[in-house]
């Protein structure tokens, strides 16, 4: 695979945007300035941001920068997924074949329903 420069995508779900910066590098993954995990405690929300990488087989060939906003910390690491999923078919269309099945590229459309004036 050639040298890559840069690649940025934004993901979200929900109310969480992530804006994420994808280098070859040695799979240091920034959450806000602060290392990944400590900003996400928990395996399970750990595991879903690093999924992407581990369906195309490129764990730790990447660095991650990522500015999230909104939402909790679930839609939060959803969102980042998106956002590296998206990044990672910048980085060779190819991806797509493997990410798309997953479910990865997909935005989850689901939001909270608003309040009616009356109730």
């Amino acid at each position: 695979m050639p040298a890559i420069e840069t690649k940025s995508a934004t993901g979200r779900r929900k109310t969480a945007v992530a804006h994420v910066r994808l280098s070859e590098g040695t799979g240091v993954i920034t959450i806000n300035r602060i290392t990944f995990e400590e900003y996400l405690p928990t395996i399970d929300l750990q595991n879903c941001v690093i999924a992407p990488f581990q369906t195309v087989n490129m764990v730790n060939k990447f660095d991650v920068n990522v500015v999230v906003k909104g939402g909790g910390k679930h839609a939060q690491a959803t969102a980042i997924r998106h956002a590296i999923s998206r990044s990672l078919t910048l980085v060779d269309p190819e991806n797509r074949k493997l990410i798309k099945p997953e479910g990865f590229l997909t935005r989850d459309p689901r939001m909270k329903e608003r309040k009616k004036s009356g109730q």
